[in-house]
């Protein structure tokens, strides 16, 4: 079974910092494409940040010049570097990937437990 699991959530003030963690275990062959999303209460979750296997990244307009998605490949982890945050980047944020559990299998989607990101004075 393959299980991601988020960390680095919290409370920070406006114009501050934080850094997210999303580790993947389990049976892993292959990680394609790996992606933050967030959600706030009864809004559709939205994709905040991408990056591919090969280190390509892709980001919402909300968040360009701000965070900065990477990944270690080594560990399995994706990591979102949250600057200048501002109250309205308040929400649970999800890490998703794409993940081939054996060499002859399919890749399926997988999501962590999400992780809760308040900025406020």
């Amino acid at each position: 079974q393959v299980q991601l699991v988020e960390s680095g959530g919290g409370l920070v003030q406006p114009g501050g910092s934080l850094r997210l963690s999303c580790a993947a275990s389990g049976s892993i062959f292959k990680i394609y494409a790996m992606k933050w999303y967030h959600q706030n209460l009864g809004k559709q979750r939205e994709l905040v940040a991408r990056i591919t296997s090969s280190g390509n990244t892709n980001y919402a307009d909300s968040v360009k010049g701000r965070f900065t998605i990477s990944r270690d490949n080594a560990k399995n982890t994706v990591y979102l570097q949250m600057n200048s945050l501002k109250p309205e980047d308040t929400a649970v944020y999800y890490c998703n990937a794409v993940i081939q559990p054996v060499a002859m299998g399919i890749a399926n989607d997988y999501w962590g437990q999400g992780t809760q990101v308040t900025v406020s004075s």
